[in-house]
């Protein structure tokens, strides 16, 4: 009998529970634009955003509301990519995040499931009178706790000059509030400090992103992840993948923060710098690496492009033994985690391991600067196939250094097995194949590569793929 491949617990908690007098409200068909959604909405209320582009700067004026792709009906991965807010024709040009939390917004606002691009941060000036920056080219959160989670962060900046002091966050500036920041992918953002994220005089919890490919770093010390001073909430950095930005990973301004079962390698600057205080680094991975207890100091072994681990990765049962940090069990494999985390129960370094491990938001590979040691220690690779979305068919493509048994199955999100593409002999080399997806349901699936080489050693990579009809 076979196994099927057990994927339901890979979203976690993706679909909030709405209390019995909430309304929800759908864009377009109830609301011409998201702003409009928002501001017709009332507390605990939820707007959900259908597939298309809106070029918005959206304010959520204190709303205590869901705002998400349909991502939050049906836990589809592939809403995040086709449901797009763009930041890039702002009404008020001093005004271009794509995205404002500034009038107190707390935990039970969220914004999840959306592709977020195309913003050029907002003119603000400073609460501890430091001057007027330019900020948050993705996401602006001042004084405010809201949960921004599931989302690709994509190309947006915070780098113009003009008439400010200088320019950061380019994904995300928080600051005076204690925002969580959950699975999102922080990706190709620029900024003069904090390229990807921003944390000043701010508490956070920043757990299982990946924050990669961004740049910038001219002022403060730079960092791809910027933090100053402490907030009333600790900053908590865990289980992140920080990894290929062309700047410093994490740079500490002031003050303190904790970063827990952690992967930072191959930034272009250093891994971890600060200008005084510095973080509590413990169960890491951080190249050339740190004091602390846990820490790593070896290659992560990422297996793709998207940085799942390599089965023979030493990141992997690496993280804080800690029962409260243990990644999610298989239950269809007992003593097993359940992908995308690997091994045992025990927390896996990096943002595929704990309990709040998932599968991310998909990100080309084209858009990521990396080594080719990066790229593939292991030499085995299963790229992202192409179209993705797609209809009706589509292009996988892998690689192999040695010759290996492989097999290739598409898997549904239930894990039952859909299709065998590959069961066989290979010699080593690159190989190609094409998927027809004319006779599937629409939604996201799941493709899976193991290879066996002569030696007995297996690689193992796991990837979506989305059929829209």
């Amino acid at each position: 009998m076979t196994r099927s491949f057990n994927l339901v617990a890979l979203f976690g908690c993706l679909v909030a529970t709405l209390p019995l007098h909430a309304t929800i409200i759908r864009v377009p068909a109830d609301q011409p634009t998201i702003q409009a959604a928002i501001n017709s909405a009332s507390n605990a209320d939820t707007v959900v955003v259908y597939p298309g582009t809106y070029y918005e700067n959206i304010i959520f004026r204190g709303k205590k509301i869901v705002l998400s792709s349909r991502f939050y009906e049906t836990g589809d991965l592939g809403f995040i990519q086709t449901t797009i807010i763009n930041g890039s024709k702002p009404l008020y040009s001093d005004t271009a995040s794509c995205v404002l939390f500034i009038n107190g917004e707390d935990s039970t606002t969220v914004l999840q499931g959306f592709t977020i691009t195309g913003g050029h941060g907002t003119k603000w000036p400073d609460e501890h009178g430091a001057g007027t920056y330019r900020e948050g080219g993705g996401i602006l959160s001042a004084k405010s706790d809201p949960t921004i989670r599931y989302n690709l962060i994509i190309n947006n900046e915070a780098t113009n000059t003009s008439g400010v002091v200088s320019s950061g966050g380019g994904g995300i500036r928080a600051g005076d509030g204690n925002p969580s920041i959950l699975s999102n992918v922080i990706i190709a953002n620029k900024g003069r400090y904090g390229a990807g994220i921003v944390l000043n005089f701010t508490g956070a919890i920043v757990r299982n992103n990946i924050i990669t490919n961004n740049s910038g770093g001219q002022d403060y010390g730079g960092g791809a992840l910027w933090m100053n001073a402490n907030g009333s909430f600790g900053k908590f950095i865990e289980n992140n993948t920080i990894v290929g930005n062309q700047v410093t990973g994490v740079y500490v301004y002031q003050g303190s923060s904790v970063i827990r079962n952690s992967v930072i390698w191959d930034n272009s600057s250093a891994q971890i710098s600060a200008r005084t205080g510095g973080p509590t680094v413990t169960f890491s991975d951080v190249q050339c690496g740190i004091a602390g207890n846990g820490n790593l100091n070896l290659d992560p072994l990422f297996a793709d492009s998207s940085y799942y681990l390599n089965t023979n990765s030493p990141c992997i049962d690496a993280g804080d033994s800690s029962t409260i940090y243990n990644d999610l069990p298989d239950p269809a494999s007992p003593g097993k985690a359940i992908p995308p985390s690997e091994g045992s129960f025990r927390n896996d370094m990096g943002a595929y391991g704990g309990p709040g491990a998932a599968v991310l938001p998909a990100f080309s590979p084209t858009t990521v600067i990396r080594s080719q040691k990066h790229a593939s220690p292991s030499g085995f690779q299963l790229e992202q196939n192409y179209p993705n979305p797609f209809n009706p068919s589509t292009t996988i493509n892998y690689r192999l250094p040695k010759n290996s048994r492989v097999t290739l199955k598409v898997y549904d999100v239930l894990g039952r097995e859909v299709k065998t593409l590959a069961n066989k002999f290979q010699k080593m080399g690159r190989y190609q194949v094409k998927f027809d997806g004319s006779g599937l349901s629409g939604g996201v699936y799941f493709y899976r590569l193991v290879a066996a080489d002569d030696n007995g050693k297996n690689f193992t990579s796991v990837k979506k793929l989305t059929v829209v009809k």
